[in-house]
């Protein structure tokens, strides 16, 4: 019996795989000691945390309020994310992030996690997301001004 190890790179049961053209930003987060758990690598909490961060970094880089004071604004939907490798304590991380699979609500902000220092793929992860008025508690359009800071996104229906 083979034993899977990180480097087998199929130990997870979802696998997520992301168009290289689907990155619009990067930015960089340094691994905390509270980020650190039982294991002595970072837990998936804290990965959840940054991708948090990354997607508000994102948004902000691109002039995108998360809410307005018309009461629009975004909302997650769903979360999915696999782990690659382990990151440590004082590990710098780059998160790609971008977004794909546009829908007339909203659609997909995806993050690539890499360690810059061997180039390692730490973890992938998507958040679903749609536009929500949170005054009526409901779900609205996507905004054109939004949709046309990314024209190279691909659409479903």
């Amino acid at each position: 019996m083979k034993i899977k190890t990180w480097e087998d790179n199929d130990m997870a049961r979802l696998h997520l795989d992301f168009p290289d053209d689907g990155f619009y930003y990067s930015t960089l987060m340094t691994v905390r000691a509270t980020d650190i758990n039982a294991a002595n690598h970072m837990g998936n909490e804290s990965l959840i945390a940054m991708v948090s961060e990354a997607r508000a970094r994102f948004l902000f880089e691109f002039g995108v309020p998360e809410t307005q004071r018309d009461g629009n604004g975004i909302i997650v939907t769903d979360l999915a994310a696999t782990y690659r490798a382990e990151a440590y304590r004082r590990d710098e991380l780059l998160f790609d992030v971008g977004v794909m699979d546009f829908n007339k609500y909203g659609g997909d902000i995806i993050y690539r996690i890499t360690r810059p220092s061997d180039r390692k793929l730490i973890a992938m992860a998507k958040t679903g997301f749609v536009f929500f008025n949170y005054e009526l508690g409901q779900v609205c359009g996507m905004p054109d001004d939004f949709r046309v800071r990314f024209e190279r996104v691909n659409w479903i229906d």
